[in-house]
């Protein structure tokens, strides 16, 4: 915990897809006076709702929500944007007289909140990028994990977009895109939502199939049909990467791409917590009751 008190102070809600921490922001912000910021790299675009786990409104039950819907899903949105649009979010907040309680598993996006929007980043190289798409998605991994070992834990391996970007900030600045300044915006408590690794791989389970039940694979039918090539949707990783590649007829099997969604949803919610155990200021709780009796000591300015 980062502590000013000059600072304003600001609750962050974090951990692994299908943890259940959407539903423990929203009752932190019905018990605290609260409104909740998204800090999800994918539930910014509209349309994007079954395949991210998109809170609904009943979910919601009547807690303001910000930065969902925010952007168009055929353009890119970036952390840089991100920090500039969470910064406004959490000041209007603020001035409402609201608690801000940022909730998400984005790791650079709840960083970019918290420190601003300032990041290491090189000019577009075309020549760079004409030499890089030569490569397998697997050689640029590996690449990668020779360059920014860090970068290479959390990075989707088999998004080339974002493997080709990441090398060249690398390449341009030496550095990865990471938030360059590391001074905290807001006094900070961050609570983590602990599950263990049977219970999260089992809620990823359940979370799958009743999304599947609810039209998962016409959602992303309806993305490319509306205009979203197929090259756009693998750029917006897991669900949406492997269901282009269903609808294209290189996944055969209706089984066969559950299977896949699976074993790539675990594995990305490792990646998540390689990111978020790097972090020693996070209070990692398994209950709402826990969660609530740290979120009034910090508001009380109790450390």
């Amino acid at each position: 915990m980062q502590s000013s008190k000059r600072l304003p102070r600001l609750i962050v809600v974090l951990g692994p897809t299908a943890s259940g921490k959407s539903a423990l922001a929203v009752e932190l912000a019905r018990r605290l006076s609260g409104a909740v910021i998204s800090a999800d790299s994918r539930q910014v675009y509209r349309g994007l709702d079954v395949g991210t786990g998109k809170i609904t409104k009943r979910e919601m039950r009547g807690v303001p929500h910000y930065l969902l819907d925010v952007a168009d899903p055929r353009r890119q949105y970036t952390a840089a944007r991100y920090a500039k649009d969470a910064g406004r979010a959490t000041q209007k907040v603020l001035a409402r007289g609201k608690v801000p309680i940022l909730c998400g598993g984005t790791g650079l996006y709840i960083d970019a909140a918290l420190y601003g929007g300032t990041f290491a980043k090189g000019a577009p190289d075309p020549l760079f990028r004409k030499r890089m798409e030569r490569l397998s998605t697997e050689a640029l991994f590996v690449l990668l994990e020779q360059r920014d070992p860090a970068r290479a834990r959390t990075i989707d391996r088999h998004n080339r977009r974002r493997l080709i970007r990441a090398l060249e900030i690398i390449a341009a600045t030496g550095t990865s895109a990471r938030p360059l300044s590391r001074t905290l915006r807001f006094e900070t408590l961050k609570i983590g939502v602990a599950r263990s690794k049977t219970e999260l791989a089992r809620r990823i389970r359940v979370r799958l199939a009743r999304d599947l039940k609810r039209g998962l694979v016409q959602e992303v039918q309806r993305l490319h049909r509306d205009g979203l090539s197929f090259r756009r949707l693998n750029e917006l990783g897991l669900e949406y990467a492997l269901i282009a590649r269903y609808l294209k007829g290189e996944i055969k099997t209706r089984q066969e791409l559950e299977e896949a969604l699976g074993r790539a949803i675990i594995k990305y919610a490792k990646r998540q917590m390689t990111w978020f155990k790097r972090d020693p200021e996070i209070s990692w709780v398994s209950s709402s009751r826990k969660a609530l009796a740290l979120a009034r000591s910090f508001l009380k300015g109790v450390h």
